[in-house]
C-alpha cells in the first residue's frame, strides 16, 4: 500500500526558487494592501486606484461610521431618555472641502408651508436601528439645490458630501439631527447628497425633499 515514488532531488524546489517565489507573495500581499485594502478598509489612498474603484469612498465612510460608534460609546451613561431639545446638538462647524474656499451647505429658514407643494421630488424610506442609507444628487459645478429633510420617530446622523472626478468633499455633519434644510451648492461636477444612520433604538422615517439645479436623484445604498 507504500508503493507510491519519492519525489527525487531533483524534482524539489531549489532554496533560489523558494526565496524568489517567497519575495513575489510578499511583493503581492503588499500591492494588495496598498492598492485595495488601505482604501477599502481606512480611506487612505497613496496610488489613486482606491478613488477610481470607488473604494476609497467606502473606506472614508467606514471611518466616518466607526468614529460615531466611538463617540456614541463615550457618551452619557443611559438612563431616562434625554429630552428632544437635549438631544439636538448645534449645527456642525463649517463645511471640510478638498479645495480651498469651495461652496458649503447654506442653511435657511423652515421652508413655508406654501412653498413645500413645490418640491421636485420627495423620497420617503426608513432606517432600523444601526442602518445607514445614502442618496445623491447629480449636479453639475455650481448648480444649486433646495433641500428638507424631516426625521419621524427620533433623530439621526448625518454627513452632507460630494464626490465626483477623483475628487471628494464633506459640506456639513450631524449626530443626534431629527431635521436639516438649506440649499447645496455644487463645488464640483459630480455626486452630491446625504448619508445618514440611525443610532437610536427604535426604527425612524426620513422624508427628504428636493428641488432646484440637478440632473437626477438617486439612491447609493
Amino acid at each position: 500500500m507504500y508503493n507510491s515514488d519519492s519525489p527525487i532531488r531533483a524534482e524539489l524546489p531549489s532554496s533560489k526558487q523558494l526565496f524568489r517565489s517567497t519575495v513575489l507573495a510578499a511583493i503581492s500581499a503588499v500591492v494588495l494592501l496598498v492598492a485595495v485594502v488601505l482604501p477599502a478598509e481606512y480611506g487612505v489612498d497613496p496610488t489613486g486606484i482606491g478613488r477610481v474603484l470607488r473604494m476609497t469612498e467606502m473606506g472614508e465612510i467606514k471611518q466616518q461610521l466607526a468614529a460615531e460608534a466611538a463617540a456614541d460609546a463615550t457618551a452619557a451613561p443611559t438612563g431616562s431618555p434625554a429630552s428632544p431639545a437635549a438631544a439636538v446638538p448645534a449645527k456642525a462647524s463649517a463645511a471640510v472641502s478638498s479645495t480651498p474656499g469651495a461652496p458649503t451647505v447654506i442653511p435657511k429658514a423652515a421652508v413655508t408651508p406654501a412653498a413645500q407643494s413645490n418640491w421636485r421630488d420627495e423620497l420617503t424610506f426608513t432606517l432600523t436601528p444601526g442602518e445607514g442609507k445614502e442618496i445623491k444628487l447629480r449636479m453639475a459645478e455650481g448648480e444649486k439645490a433646495e433641500f428638507q429633510w424631516i426625521v419621524n420617530g427620533g433623530s439621526v446622523n448625518y454627513d452632507t458630501h460630494g464626490d465626483g472626478g477623483g475628487r471628494s468633499i464633506s459640506y456639513e455633519k450631524g449626530r443626534s439631527v431629527p431635521t436639516d434644510d438649506g440649499e447645496l451648492v455644487a463645488a464640483f461636477t459630480g455626486n452630491h447628497g446625504w448619508y445618514w444612520r440611525n443610532r437610536g433604538q427604535s426604527d425612524v422615517k426620513v422624508v427628504l425633499r428636493t428641488r432646484g439645479q440637478y440632473i437626477d436623484i438617486k439612491q447609493v445604498q
